[in-house]
């Protein structure tokens, strides 16, 4: 498909819309510039170039006529892995490929999600997960049930505090220090519940364990700069979630 000289900065747009909403999802660095460079070439597009780091992507498009355009998108923020929201974009890029539409209507479909996020779905499998994780290393019901209600706590910490902090390293940071203290002060309430079993349930939810993954692939494919930001990006993280829990312990203690 060809496009109209006037649309040729729209598809530019449109294409590192699509490229920061996969880097938001979780996507692999090197999957987000194929992903791209596919779609650019479907468009049209003679040779399409793709820089992509966690922070910015450089997207540089060169048209059969020899007119060479370039756009730079400044990512702000991490967002969270959504699988279901990458392979919404891996599947609208398949048809796409395919089958090239109007840019309006990819438009459309970039900024759409075809399955709407649930709030229920994501408090539901916390719950499981960190009930699960608890009685899974060796806690009783009652911790495995007090892992499932600060699961609940670390959800909504998820949808109203982590949009207010600059960083995933603040916000697990405070996570972790409120978390940790409404355990510990459990604890110190009652008895019937063991400290550390309640909160292994729950700092599984909270470890970097995709992202640590992702940076690690980064490095081994070729992709260094990127691999490098990830795992320190990773550390970091994890340096934060020990230091709020032991916070947590020091200032109000575990019984």
């Amino acid at each position: 498909m060809t496009i109209e000289r006037e649309e040729r900065p729209q598809l530019l747009h449109l294409l590192l819309d699509l490229g920061e909403s996969m880097l938001r999802s979780g996507a692999e660095i090197q999957r987000i510039e194929d992903t791209m460079m596919r779609l650019g070439s479907a468009y049209g597009a003679q040779q399409t170039n793709v820089f992509a780091i966690t922070s910015s992507i450089i997207l540089t498009v060169t048209f059969p006529d020899g007119e060479v355009r370039t756009q730079t998108r400044r990512i702000r923020g991490a967002g969270a892995t959504d699988f279901t929201r990458l392979e919404e974009m891996n599947r609208l890029s398949r048809r796409v490929c395919a089958r090239p539409i109007p840019l309006k209507a990819l438009g459309r479909a970039i900024h759409t999600r075809t399955l709407p996020e649930h709030p229920a779905t994501l408090y539901a499998g916390s719950v499981l997960a960190a009930m699960g994780f608890a009685v899974f290393f060796g806690g009783t019901l009652w911790d495995g049930l007090m892992a499932a209600l600060f699961a609940l706590v670390i959800c909504l910490l998820k949808r109203r505090l982590a949009p207010l902090c600059p960083n995933n390293v603040v916000f697990y940071f405070f996570c972790s220090l409120l978390v940790g203290g409404g355990i510990c002060a459990a604890v110190r309430l009652s008895p019937v519940f063991h400290l550390d079993k309640v909160m292994i349930g729950d700092i599984m939810l909270l470890i970097p364990g995709l992202a640590l993954t992702n940076s690690i692939r980064d490095i081994f494919v070729g992709d260094t700069i990127s691999g490098i930001m990830r795992l320190t990006e990773s550390l970091l993280w994890a340096g934060a979630l020990a230091s709020g829990f032991m916070i947590a312990i020091m200032l109000l203690g575990g019984g």
